[in-house]
Formats: C-alpha cells, structure tokens, sequence
C-alpha cells in the first residue's frame, strides 16, 4: 500500500464519520440560492499541487514536517473569521496539530479591526502606514501596514488565542519570533519577559528584522523597544519546532492589486513565511470602479504572481473569484455591480496560470445578485459587500471542503 493510499485510510479513520461516510467535508446549511454541488477547485494540471498534498501526507500521516499556506485579500481577510475558520478546519485533520501560527501584525497600534484570532494591545505613541494610503512614510511588506514610534515607552503585546474562545479552538504556542520592520537610530526592540527583564535578539541574515528564541513555549509576547530613535514595525513571525499546518491571514481593509504593488519588501516576507500555498482573494475593491477593466485586472494579478513566484519559486497558487457584490448610489439604492462577471472571467483565466487553481467563489454563491439573498438569510452584512460572521465561518468550511475533495481525490489517484 503507497504513502497516500495509507494516508487516506487514516483520515477516514481519525474523522470518526457515519457508518459507511467516505467524506472529509463540513456539513452545510440549506441554501436553495447557493450552488454548492459546484464548490470544487479546478486546477491547471492534474500535478499543480502535488507538493502541496505530498506535504499533507508527511503531517498527517508521519506528523513530520509542515505545509505553510498564505491567505491575501482585503478586508474579508483582516477580518480574520474566514481564515480563521479554513485554519481550525485544517486543524481538525488530525489530533494536536500545530505547525505555528505564522505571520500577523498588531492592528491595535495602528487603530483599525483586529483579526478575532488573535489579540493585540498596544502602549504608547504609534503612527500608522497603509497599503491603501496614496503614499506612505514607510516601506511596507508583504502584511501591507506598518507602524512607527519614537515613544520610549512604547510596546505591543500580541496572544495567540482568538478573542471570543470557543471550546475546540486550536491553541498556538511559539518560542520563535522574528520582529519585522526597520529602525533608525540606535533602537532595538526587545521581547520582555517579566518587568525589569528583557531579551534581545540577533539581527536576521536577510535584514528583514530580529530573531528571538524564547526560553520556553508561550501563547503571549510583549515586545518594547531599547534605545533612542524611530522604530517601525511591519509584521510579527510566530513559530514553534512542531510538525503541522500553518495558516497566515493577511488582508488591509480596502486593499487592491495597487495597494499590495506598493509593498517594496513583499518578496523579502514571502521567503520569511516561506509558503507552499498562496489563496488569492484580492479583487473586490479593483472591480468597484466603473472604469473596471478585465485585462488590467489579470496583467497586474500576473504582476504580483511573479513576485511570489520570485520568493517562492515552488509556490502554489489558488485564485478565489470575487463575491457577488452592490453598489450603492445616493438617492437610487443598491444595484449589482456589473463588474462581477468580468471578474469572474479574469479569474477563470488566472486559474490555468502553472501551478494554479481556481475557486469560483461568483458561481459557488449563486452568481450575480446572489448576495441579497445571503443578506437575507443572515449570511451577508446590509452593505452587500461583506459577510457576517457566520457567512465567512460558512465561506471556510466550503473553502475546506473544496481542499480536501481535491487531496481525497489525488490520494485515490495515487500519482
């Protein structure tokens, strides 16, 4: 018996399905709007995630090694619930599965929505830097925000556990973090222990920050700062020596293709968070516009594939089609907006690019005008932009469903 027919064997065994089930799947609510027989990813080739699932059978079957994965988007990511919903359902693959938390930012310092994954709290005088912002005082990386103090009292403190914790929540402990951002000056940040009790960490080989290796396993850092001068903050790497899936969630609310164009150390933070898979949800804000054009939309997507593709030559890629969205205009209400299937088609396109898929997120809702009726039975927010909590915890699981049909699947083929 091969590597993956054993591996399939076990999942069916450590789900603990029905009597004869032969499925990993999430249950699903009725949606008689919705198309969920179509929820499936269509890949280029047969072998574009080969690696992905190669890296799969080594955690779940060997409970060796780690399969990364990258969630990019806009506001529907730094929301955190539908990232953070694909993540506890990868979890779930297999008992105690770790792997780290991976990349995330203190929101609180710079004063906007924080992810309900994780906390943040911040101390001090912080000024903040956005992906969205015409320009920005600061370079920027691959989270899209940075945060800037020369308050000496400055500091954040950033706990891996989700706000509002539910029992089966995963738990993420880390004794190794990178602290990434730029200073000027003679400032260092530290990682406190205890009051009065510091420690430092050692520039990384690449320059991208510093690297600290805690003494033990904690879910809670406080990272203050040393010395005189500005100190800028982009981004925190969480990790831990343990074998498992890492799920990063990196979104800015408002966020377009040209907003993420603008983030000049974007490639030195992939090669830090080293990914095997990157889900690409960026697209919404780029389709608002009247002017929106389709071909526009797919030469910049290829733009930012091949800066992936630069830092991660081995990457994966899944394309995630835009939600149906509305527009609204004063005094005439909310209409569809028009750009949806334009959009769709780009991302059809992008989906045969190598080593890609592509989720039809569009069609899988219902197409266009689709989202009122989400609205309508409590799954998107009046806006007809966003989902409410249950909308994306629902967007996750027919994400993770979609996943583990294709890795059943490959497993049956036994390539």
């Amino acid at each position: 018996m091969s590597l993956r027919q054993m591996t399939y064997g076990l999942l069916l065994l450590l789900a603990a399905f029905p009597a004869g089930a032969q499925t990993l799947r999430k249950p699903l609510p009725a949606c008689d709007f919705a198309h969920f027989e179509r929820n499936r990813i269509v890949l280029s080739s047969p072998e574009a995630y080969d690696r992905v699932f190669a890296k799969l059978d080594s955690v779940l079957y060997l409970g060796q090694g780690n399969l990364r994965i990258l969630h990019i988007g806009g506001s529907h990511v730094q929301a955190g619930v539908f990232t953070g919903r694909l993540r506890a359902d990868l979890l779930s693959l297999r008992p105690a599965l770790d792997g780290g938390r991976g990349l995330v930012f203190p929101f609180s310092a710079a004063r906007t929505n924080n992810p309900a994954s994780f906390v943040t709290t911040r101390e001090g005088e912080w000024t903040a830097d956005k992906n969205t912002a015409r320009e920005s005082a600061h370079r920027l990386g691959l989270t899209g925000m940075a945060v800037s103090t020369t308050d000496a009292k400055s500091s954040v403190t950033l706990t891996a556990l989700a706000r509002e914790p539910r029992s089966g929540d995963p738990t993420f402990r880390f004794d190794r973090i990178r602290v990434l951002g730029a200073v000027q000056g003679d400032v260092q940040p530290v990682v406190v222990l205890h009051p009065g009790d510091s420690l430092e960490g050692s520039l990384a080989a690449d320059g991208s920050g510093w690297d600290f290796r805690l003494p033990a396993l904690c879910d809670s850092v406080r990272i203050a700062r040393r010395g005189r001068g500005e100190w800028t903050l982009t981004g925190v790497l969480l990790d831990n020596p343990f074998p498992g899936i890492s799920v990063t969630g990196i979104g800015v609310n408002g966020a377009s293709l040209a907003s993420y164009a603008k983030c000049a150390d974007l490639e030195r933070d992939l090669a830090a968070v080293a990914p095997d898979l990157v889900i690409f949800a960026i697209g919404v804000n780029d389709a608002v516009p009247a002017s929106f054009s389709a071909e526009e939309f797919t030469a910049r997507y290829k733009a930012l594939l091949a800066r992936v593709r630069s830092a991660c030559p081995d990457c994966a890629f899944l394309f995630v089609s835009n939600n149906d969205t509305f527009r609204y205009v004063r005094r005439r209400g909310y209409s569809v907006n028009p750009n949806g299937e334009k959009a769709e088609q780009a991302f059809l396109s992008l989906g045969k690019e190598p080593g890609a898929g592509v989720w039809d997120l569009f069609d899988i809702m219902g197409g266009a005008g689709s989202m009122k009726q989400w609205e309508a039975a409590g799954l998107a927010k009046k806006d007809k932009v966003h989902f409410t909590d249950a909308g994306y915890e629902l967007l996750g699981d027919l994400l993770f469903n979609a996943l583990t049909d294709l890795y059943v699947e490959h497993l049956k083929s036994d390539r």
